[in-house]
């Protein structure tokens, strides 16, 4: 019997997260290229960018003219990230097709007062003092469910680590602000924009959760991967959550990322969202999305970047089936360029190609796999 796993739902943040800490110069044309092409490739969620102030984060200084120039497709939520009123009331001018707030209200804080310093010029108190009006406002909407969360959630490059037991001092603080309010806790939001998430650890936390709030069924993570292990924590998660939850997992396309204030640039990235959705593609759960038009999106932002990127499926593709294994003939492939040939076709090899075989390979366990690729 095939196990049931959560529902997962993918954030791209090709266009947010990614596109902050590459080149300013980057021309309009390409990312709303790159933007159409994400939008038709079945993801269901993608973050356009930030509306905020493009003194301190240039590549977002022409944010407008991306939302007004891409052709949304149906079915797909795109949101943008705003910092602070002037900010949500920019991204409002353009709703929709954005869709402001992420639902249910929530309570969050960053559990490193120094990055949050740097990132958005307030600290951990002042985020803390923001809670009342929060909830405040969700009572006067009629709010039946809210959320708790922390960023920075297991570490931080310039404090060090963020014990489970300071995480969870932070998160019962908000849960009980949600109880005396009357208003049921349903969703939760665990950070990390310095890559200190470690999959043991997300695991353990999940389990706690779970002990102490079993209401909760609404999961957010957003991992980063400069330490090479969001991959590995997106599946601990799921490990441990059940069928009646909900995973919202944010990637980016190519493994792109990371913020410039967190002391990492480029290096600290995110899940590529061409190896999360070959993982869960894997495991047997339902995306929805399209891997082979993920991957020409890899593709284009390479080109567009004029660089490699750092995800792997990209590279060599899923693992072929069917219809879609490799040919055993295949001459020698040394190359990223020629690796392509799984989309592109033997045109990439080049007519200097390496055929090494005296006579064409045959053997019964081609004959087999080809007749089983037919049989399905």
């Amino acid at each position: 019997m095939a196990r049931e796993w959560a529902k997962v739902e993918i954030g791209d943040e090709t266009m947010r997260e990614g596109m902050q800490i590459e080149d300013k110069d980057i021309p309009v044309a390409d990312k709303i290229r790159l933007l159409d092409a994400l939008s038709k490739t079945g993801l269901k969620s993608i973050n356009v960018g930030s509306f905020v102030s493009p003194t301190y984060t240039p590549q977002m200084a022409k944010i407008d003219e991306i939302v007004t120039g891409f052709h949304p497709e149906p079915g797909v939520r795109y949101t943008a990230l705003a910092l602070n009123e002037r900010g949500v009331q920019r991204a409002r001018e353009y709703s929709p097709p954005l869709t402001i707030g992420r639902g249910n209200p929530s309570l969050g804080v960053h559990m490193c007062d120094i990055f949050i310093r740097r990132n958005a010029n307030r600290s951990q108190a002042d985020e803390i003092a923001r809670w009342e009006g929060t909830i405040a406002a969700a009572k006067e909407n009629g709010a039946k469910e809210a959320g708790i969360g922390n960023n920075a959630s297991w570490g931080s490059n310039f404090t060090g680590e963020v014990s489970m037991e300071r995480r969870f001092e932070m998160l019962e603080r908000q849960h009980k602000l949600w109880d005396e309010a009357g208003i049921k806790v349903t969703s939760i939001s665990l950070g990390d924009p310095m890559g200190w998430c470690r999959p043991w650890i997300v695991k353990d936390d999940i389990l706690e959760i779970k002990k102490r709030w079993p209401e909760i069924v609404n999961w957010r993570f957003h991992f980063h991967n400069g330490r090479g292990l969001a991959l590995a924590c997106t599946y601990a998660a799921l490990d441990v959550l059940e069928a009646k939850d909900t995973l919202h997992i944010d990637t980016a396309v190519g493994g792109i990322g990371g913020c410039p204030y967190c002391g990492s640039g480029r290096g600290m990235g995110m899940a590529p969202t061409e190896d999360i959705v070959n993982m869960l593609n894997e495991m047997g759960i339902e995306t929805g999305i399209d891997i082979y038009k993920v991957i020409e999106c890899v593709w284009m932002l390479e080109e567009i970047l004029g660089r490699s990127t750092v995800g792997m499926v990209g590279k060599v593709g899923p693992m072929p089936r069917g219809s879609k294994l490799y040919d055993p003939n295949l001459p020698f492939v040394e190359t990223f360029a020629q690796s392509r040939h799984f989309i592109k076709g033997p045109s990439v090899l080049g007519d200097d190609a390496v055929y090494p075989w005296s006579k064409p390979i045959e053997s019964d366990q081609k004959e087999e796999a080809f007749s089983t690729a037919k049989a399905k």
